[in-house]
């Protein structure tokens, strides 16, 4: 099709109606291909464009130029039905980034290895002391200024602070109890002792999202942390020599106390959601 050469133009009806947007086909199949090779006609267009309209679609087009690409993570939340703003929130977790989940699966790896290697004669005390550090890890990663880039957006953004802080912790723990579950299944031979784990995971997450209402999202992780580890190595030493014995974490009157922990601790930081926003407020 030469319409260029030809002489022939798009008739100033139909370029208005091109414009607004009401030509049909095939006279618009017609105009699009002229208009892709004709300066002349699509001068005319511009002219025929209200300004008002045209403005706009510039405004769109800027808008859609800069708006940010989401990535796989984001992509995949929102193919699931979850909300946009939500998961824009999600995918800019910092403890969901590779570099920390590959790092967490490095840990889980080594740690199955080991308890692995020493047969099926005792607990697995290692990996049961570590799987609940990890999720704790995570949360302390994925909330405040210390540690989140994000953190200043999440200041302005129109979103409760408690509620921000639970849509993190709920991915990071997620990701952290399916990563440590994954792990859990490679320890076959301990059966349901190698799930002990569990209990405590929650109740040291639980425990340092409370207390991070009144010590700030560092301290809060890192006094749980060294409290979990101080009261691994009294049990260790309460037991004597006797390695077959599971730790007192670890036994039922343990799985007891830190499934009352963690009521307790998750009764605490609902009573404690506001105080996320003043310290939001101080953190500018």
């Amino acid at each position: 099709m030469t319409h260029a050469t030809t002489g022939w133009h798009v008739p100033e009806d139909d370029l208005r109606a091109y414009a607004r947007g009401e030509l049909e086909p095939p006279a618009l199949w017609s105009a699009d291909t002229h208009l892709t090779a004709c300066a002349t006609c699509r001068t005319a267009l511009a002219g025929a464009l209200d300004p008002v309209v045209l403005d706009a679609g510039w405004e769109r087009l800027d808008a859609e130029l800069d708006a940010p690409r989401p990535g796989f993570l984001e992509s995949l939340l929102v193919r699931l039905g979850v909300a946009d703003h939500t998961a824009r929130l999600l995918a800019a977790t910092p403890a969901l980034r590779r570099s920390w989940l590959g790092a967490v699966l490095a840990v889980l790896l080594l740690t199955v290895a080991v308890a692995a290697d020493r047969g099926t004669a005792g607990p697995p005390t290692l990996f049961l002391a570590l799987a609940p550090l990890l999720p704790l890890a995570g949360v302390a990663l994925s909330y405040g200024p210390a540690l989140d880039p994000t953190y200043e957006m999440a200041v302005v953004a129109p979103v409760h602070g408690f509620r921000l802080l639970m849509i993190r912790t709920v991915a990071v723990l997620a990701a952290g109890l399916g990563l440590n579950g994954l792990a859990t299944l490679a320890l076959p031979g301990y059966g349901l002792r190698a799930l002990a784990w569990l209990l405590p995971a929650l109740a040291l997450t639980a425990l340092a999202l409370a207390l991070t209402a009144r010590l700030g999202p560092v301290l809060a992780p890192s006094l749980v942390g060294g409290g979990w580890v101080a009261l691994l190595i009294a049990a260790d030493a309460a037991r004597a020599e006797d390695t077959a014995v599971p730790l007192a974490p670890f036994t039922a009157a343990g799985q007891g106390a830190s499934a009352a922990v963690a009521v307790l601790a998750a009764g605490l930081l609902v009573l404690f959601r506001d105080h996320f926003d003043v310290d939001r407020t101080r953190g500018v």
